[in-house]
């Protein structure tokens, strides 16, 4: 490979931005630049491209416009359904049931639940990384207000039966005599979802979902949540009174265009790309694995997003594979966070109960539009060579 080249394998983390949803936003940084809350023609024509915008949101995940608030990124939006929806409903109960592995913007706005007195329940996984279905039933009850699980993780890529969580949800409403009411609400951190899985709100049966244009080829510092008519969610941020008072704050114009046009994309692309990565992936988790006998694969090998691939390498901490592979050109991450005086486990990877001497060896490659076969081929050379390197030197036994 030219030393100059980088192959990136981490679009989980991150995507580039598309050039065509570039092009949408030209106009809103200079030409187009009104404030949309201003009543003169630059801003009215400000509140039209976000008017038109939140139209084009809604059709693609079968909502309706009112039900679209823009956010700066999936972490508020999280954060705004959460906190939001349980600080409203408290009245009617102090229960939220989750899963043990949710992103931290989901767990650690439940953490702020459990010091203001709310009950929060987490739910198991298996080896695989999926709900615990009969567990999360048995957890709902009548204090139950919201119940929030991820359609797609982050890290092992597993999708959750999203479907078949929401027709617990309703079976627990009827049982409770109270079916015609919002409670609990069902909410979903969609962020990993848009170009790989159906968005459709009304066949998904939720709430509430988060959504995260860095994600889909769009811009930083822009994001979705999508919030069902007739729930009431408190503001975490107050002010002008901006998104029907739930969201305050000067819309950021340009992100909101370039969102909607990243999600119109991901949309067209999303059957074609699937198939795509899919036979890559398998490609690549089949070689693995070949290559690498002391490799093993986190995760569902069938209902996982079509771009990740997560492996953990026993005695071999994944920070250092990460930097080895960087300085060969190669962009990946892993599940494990490392601290001043501990290297501690992914939670995600603890949650699925890999052995210890697996669990701090996690590795992530996430791809995108631009991965090809012959990027996979060469980790598929170099990872094995970085492996034998660092097993002379590795501290784990």
């Amino acid at each position: 490979m030219n030393k100059n080249k980088r192959i990136y394998l981490d679009h989980a983390a991150t995507t580039y931005m598309d050039p065509k949803v570039r092009e949408s936003m030209k106009p809103y940084w200079e030409e187009n630049f009104g404030n949309p809350s201003s009543i003169y023609e630059e801003g009215r024509e400000a509140k039209r491209a976000v008017s038109d915008v939140r139209i084009k949101v809604a059709e693609t995940i079968n909502g309706r416009p009112d039900e679209i608030i823009f956010t700066s990124g999936g972490t508020e939006s999280d954060n705004l359904a959460i906190l939001g929806a349980a600080r409203s409903y408290k009245d009617r109960g102090n229960h939220v049931i989750t899963s043990k592995i949710e992103h931290h913007a989901v767990l650690d706005a439940c953490k702020q639940l459990e010091k203001e007195g709310f009950e929060i329940s987490y739910i198991d996984v298996d080896e695989n990384g999926i709900l615990d279905l009969k567990q999360l039933k048995e957890e709902l009850r009548k204090e139950t207000i919201l119940v929030s699980i991820m359609y797609a993780n982050n890290e092992i890529g597993t999708i959750q039966p999203i479907k078949e969580i929401a027709k617990a949800v309703r079976a627990h409403k009827k049982a409770m005599g109270d079916h015609e009411s919002h409670m609990p609400l069902l909410h979903t951190d969609a962020v990993q979802a848009p170009s790989y899985l159906d968005l459709n709100v009304l066949k998904l049966g939720v709430d509430l979902m988060t959504l995260n244009g860095s994600k889909i080829y769009g811009p930083k510092g822009v994001g979705v949540l999508f919030k069902k008519r007739g729930i009431k969610i408190d503001p975490l941020i107050y002010g002008g009174g901006q998104e029907a008072g739930i969201r305050s704050g000067t819309e950021n114009v340009a992100g909101i265009v370039g969102f909607a046009k990243a999600l119109e994309l991901a949309a067209q692309s999303k059957e074609k790309e699937s198939a795509r990565l899919t036979e890559l992936r398998d490609y690549f988790i089949e070689n693995i694995l070949k290559a690498l006998p002391e490799a093993r694969l986190n995760g569902s090998k069938t209902d996982r997003l079509p771009n990740n691939i997560n492996i953990s390498v026993r005695g071999i901490e994944g920070e250092s594979m990460v930097l080895y592979m960087d300085a060969k050109g190669v962009a990946c991450s892993t599940g494990s966070a490392c601290t001043s005086d501990v290297l501690e486990a992914s939670h995600v990877i603890q949650a699925i109960k890999s052995p210890h001497k697996y669990a701090h060896g996690s590795l992530r490659f996430t791809m995108g539009k631009k991965t090809k076969k012959a990027d996979i081929d060469y980790v598929l050379k170099v990872l094995p060579e970085i492996l034998n390197k660092l097993r002379v030197v590795s501290a784990i036994k």
